[in-house]
């Protein structure tokens, strides 16, 4: 809803709507904007390029705002858009946080802020990671096509690397059913003997899974009972570092 009396935030309310609504009528509605005050907006940015008619009396998103964007994303970061969410999270439960972004059939870390604990964790950035022995690996292919996910498991092939780990399609896509309807994975030492980890998703701007946020901890240190507790916290950091992506609020979990 645009602020009572300010132009440009009108303008740029209008601007966001022409993503989804295409009559005058319809982003009236959608802004709270007069249709008048719509079309009068909507006209400029016909002329600036950034919205088009689309021959049926409606408008929709126009040219310049795809060149806008292309060189946006070529400066695009997304491990310095997570930072400031990263850096809150670690703060408040001091555990080794990870950021990894899917790269193929695997995940790589592109962040990571080791734990105020005695040990520290053999991850670093730059690292690959399996994506169906991970929490971020998990949280990641919950959020994929199942047939997608089956094409990733015929080309990996599952290794078993701890006797926790699933190394069958079927028993792998009846996990992830329940990490989609939890919003988080949890990596109950799947991938190493001795670590736990709980992830979530991160979405991009088109609302595809990115990646993942995660913390880990060593099996002395956590039990699963206690990375379900901290779960909503990884849920909560993985929802702003999405939003802070531009990933569209449909697509996250509240």
């Amino acid at each position: 809803m645009a602020r009572e009396g300010s132009s440009i935030d009108k303008a740029l309310t209008v601007l966001e709507a022409i993503a989804e609504h295409h009559r005058v009528t319809d982003i009236a509605a959608e802004t709270g904007v007069s249709k008048s005050t719509v079309h009068r907006i909507l006209q400029s940015l016909v002329e600036w390029g950034f919205a088009r008619t689309d021959g049926n009396g409606g408008y929709e998103p126009g040219p310049r705002i795809l060149t806008l964007a292309g060189r946006v994303m070529n400066r695009f970061d997304p491990a310095r858009q997570a930072s400031g969410a990263l850096s809150a999270l670690h703060e408040r439960i001091g555990y080794t946080t990870h950021f990894a972004v899917r790269s193929g059939d695997e995940a790589v870390y592109v962040a990571k802020l080791e734990g105020r604990r005695p040990y520290q964790m053999p991850s670093r950035v730059g690292m690959s990671l399996r994506l169906h022995c991970t929490a971020i690996g998990k949280a990641v292919l919950a959020w994929l096509p199942a047939e997608e996910v089956r094409g990733i498991c015929a080309r990996t092939g599952l290794p078993r690397m701890t006797p926790g780990t699933l190394t069958e399609a079927d028993d792998l896509l009846a996990h992830l059913a329940g990490v989609r309807a939890r919003g988080y994975a949890l990596d109950d030492a799947e991938n190493h003997p001795e670590i736990l980890c709980v992830g979530a998703p991160v979405f991009d701007h088109t609302g595809q899974v990115l990646g993942g946020i995660s913390i880990s901890a060593l099996a002395m240190d956590m039990d699963r009972e206690g990375l379900e507790r901290l779960a909503p916290e990884v849920v909560a950091t993985a929802r702003e570092v999405s939003l802070a992506l531009g990933a569209p609020r449909s697509a996250v979990r509240d």
